[in-house]
């Protein structure tokens, strides 16, 4: 989309929506809500980077506006009453917010990212605030109480839409008090549990949370999605108890191995690259290796942010992501501009032989974390989209993997 989108269809208000926005975690958390909205309603109409879906069908249609509408049609077609879209800053910027209208705005964190394309953090964080500047009187913006960004968000939030606030002691201090949260995480390749706190806001709240997805980020994302279903009436104890049973999407800490371990993720900015690399750890008895890159053609000044980030790893190893027309070995020089002295880093730029090479080095206690790339099918390349899937090149290798 290069064009500002056009208002909202006279249909558009058949449907109940909710838009996520956010640096991290938006896939997951629209993909959590979605789930707990088909509680209300069959089908619920999923909108993210990994396509459009009516519950868990995927449609083929356009990735652009248009096939956007096509969806939204669809879903009412069927019978379905609610949607839950994934909303990048671009679109933001484009004015999706007023283009369709979301009852539910949930702000997930702000990090550093796509710089290049605003220009400066304000105007980043701005296009974000665009989903929450324009929720209808009644609406309810869910935002993440212990980000501080958004703070700043709930300033500019209308007084008569409601505020739900959740969040994980990882992100830092509460800047109001939270209506969800959670303590007491316990982590293995199979999951998460943690303890939800009382809240006087919804007092119905079970005691613990489970998910099959791996790692805090994900308990934040599961109350963030909490909210959100809350808001439109779905029940506490059912929503809870659902959450259990949702797969996380691909490429999201995605286990491909064990003996050694090889974990897939899609981070890609330094403070999900930092999260999903403290989990590792975790869960880590041995050496802990993170192969990765940068993108090229976008944010450069995230490069360093990201090598300084891999420093937390035993052994790194730093290839091409997608180079697009820059070349792999000046973003690599980029990247290493940020890794203090550290004891071992090599340079690959074919991702697959960086792949192959770090699992066949990894011992049976050892974790290889292939991360930025996540479930993408494609690697670009001077200007060339080739077939690429970090999964499938880690599945092939593995001396000790069963």
């Amino acid at each position: 989309m290069t064009h500002a989108l056009p208002a909202p269809p006279a249909w558009a208000s058949s449907l109940v929506t909710a838009g996520v926005t956010g640096t991290n975690g938006k896939t997951s958390t629209t993909s959590l809500l979605a789930a707990l909205l088909g509680l209300l309603a069959q089908p619920v109409a999923r909108v993210t980077t990994l396509g459009c879906f009516l519950d868990e069908e995927q449609l083929q249609v356009p990735k652009h506006y248009p096939g956007f509408l096509t969806t939204m049609q669809r879903c009412i077609a069927a019978g379905g009453r609610y949607a839950a879209l994934e909303l990048t800053s671009e679109a933001l910027r484009l004015g999706f917010a007023k283009a369709w209208p979301c009852r539910v705005g949930v702000f997930t964190n702000l990090s550093l990212d796509h710089s290049d394309a605003h220009g400066s953090a304000e105007e980043y964080l701005a296009s974000k605030a665009q989903l929450f500047m324009s929720l209808p009187r009644g609406g309810t913006a869910i935002l993440n109480g212990r980000d501080q960004n958004a703070a700043l968000i709930a300033e500019v939030t209308a007084p008569d839409v409601d505020v739900i606030r959740y969040g994980v002691a990882s992100r830092g201090a509460a800047w109001a008090g939270l209506d969800l949260a959670a303590e007491q995480l316990a982590l293995d390749l199979d999951g998460t549990r943690a303890r939800l706190l009382p809240s006087s806001r919804f007092p119905d709240l079970p005691a613990e949370l489970r998910l099959q997805a791996v790692g805090e980020i994900f308990v934040e994302n599961a109350l963030a999605a909490l909210g959100a279903a809350l808001a439109l009436g779905v029940p506490a104890d059912r929503a809870v108890r659902l959450l259990r049973d949702v797969a996380p999407p691909p490429g999201r800490f995605q286990v491909l191995r064990r003996r050694p371990t090889v974990v897939v993720d899609y981070a890609h900015t330094p403070d999900a690259l930092a999260r999903t690399l403290a989990t590792a750890r975790q869960l880590c008895s041995g050496s802990l290796t993170v192969v990765f890159g940068a993108g090229g053609d976008r944010d450069k000044s995230k490069r360093p942010l990201l090598g300084a980030a891999a420093s937390a790893a035993d052994q790194i190893v730093l290839t091409s992501d997608n180079p697009r027309s820059e070349s792999p070995l000046r973003i690599i020089d980029d990247v290493l501009a940020g890794i203090a002295a550290h004891a071992s880093v090599r340079r690959d730029i074919d991702r697959e032989s960086a792949i192959r090479g770090a699992v066949d080095a990894a011992d049976e206690n050892d974790l290889v974390l292939i991360a930025g790339k996540g479930h993408e099918l494609t690697q670009e390349i001077a200007g060339h989209k080739l077939p690429f899937s970090d999964a499938a090149i880690a599945l092939q290798r593995g001396k000790t993997a069963r």
